[in-house]
């Protein structure tokens, strides 16, 4: 008896959402053919007798990829890559992993070829829509990029929305759009709350126009986890300070020095430098 939706796709489409997340953390923790329209069909639900030995074999070496890709044997997940290419030209997933690939090894020409070939593939897969449109941010092609995010996000299926509004709204960021920021990035933390990238951008937009009660609330849910780190303790300590609280100060300030010590954000501190 067939599953509606193997096993094996669940997990390739869920490495390959957290491979591109990856990049986009990394990117915040420091300061950080044409689509088709809405109307577009989906794509429809795979099930175990629809694939192919020639796919199955080739979604085998996509999950060997992934492997490669998270222990940073970038080649090697390449390699694996090309032969899952070669079983099964028609495989969108092997494209889009290839265009995170790309994009790790500084190649945008052809992380956008390989991201272009996997919506060609399958226009309606919202992780892809995802990937291509944080790519795209990265050039700074900024209304490209919001074009892919808001085709993720018409997708009805779509499951990682907070990830693509947090993305959204990291891009309007770059772009200086800081109205539709702060919507995208309020809308992913309605999503997912506990979110470390989304309390620290919110927090650091909202001090930016000097909205300090709100800018606290978001970066204090952040200090209070095992996300917090010297980015996010240091803008702590500058917003309590305009604040006022004397005692918060103190205690952000000790946790910095304590498990920072060398960071740019604990010597800005002993320096008195709040500027930086």
């Amino acid at each position: 008896m067939s599953k509606a939706f193997p096993i094996a796709h669940q997990r390739v489409m869920q490495a390959l959402l957290g491979l591109a997340a990856a990049f986009l953390l990394a990117g915040c923790a420091t300061r950080d053919p044409s689509l088709p329209g809405p109307a577009a069909a989906a794509a429809p639900i795979i099930t175990d007798s629809d694939e192919t030995n020639a796919r199955k074999r080739a979604r085998l070496r996509i999950e060997l990829a992934i492997g490669y890709f998270e222990q940073g044997q970038t080649t090697v997940a390449l390699d694996e890559i090309k032969q899952a290419v070669a079983n099964d030209p028609t495989f969108a997933d092997a494209y889009n992993l290839r265009g995170l690939v790309y994009m790790r090894l500084d190649d945008p020409a052809q992380a956008e070829d390989s991201f272009r070939r996997a919506i060609a593939l399958n226009p309606r897969e919202a992780n892809t829509l995802h990937n291509y449109g944080w790519l795209l941010c990265q050039q700074n092609r900024f209304g490209d990029a919001q074009q892919q995010f808001s085709a993720a996000l018409a997708v009805p299926t779509y499951g990682d929305r907070a990830k693509t509004l947090m993305t959204q709204g990291v891009c309007q960021l770059r772009a200086g759009q800081r109205a539709e920021a702060e919507r995208s990035l309020t809308q992913a933390y309605e999503l997912d709350a506990g979110n470390p990238v989304v309390g620290l951008n919110l927090a650091s937009l909202l001090a930016q126009r000097e909205d300090w009660p709100r800018a606290q609330f978001y970066i204090r849910r952040v200090n209070n986890s095992p996300s917090a780190n010297a980015e996010t303790l240091w803008l702590g300590i500058k917003i309590e300070r305009r604040l006022n609280n004397r005692e918060a100060i103190t205690q952000l300030a000790s946790q910095l020095q304590r498990r920072f010590p060398q960071s740019r954000e604990a010597i800005a501190y002993e320096r008195g430098n709040f500027n930086d």
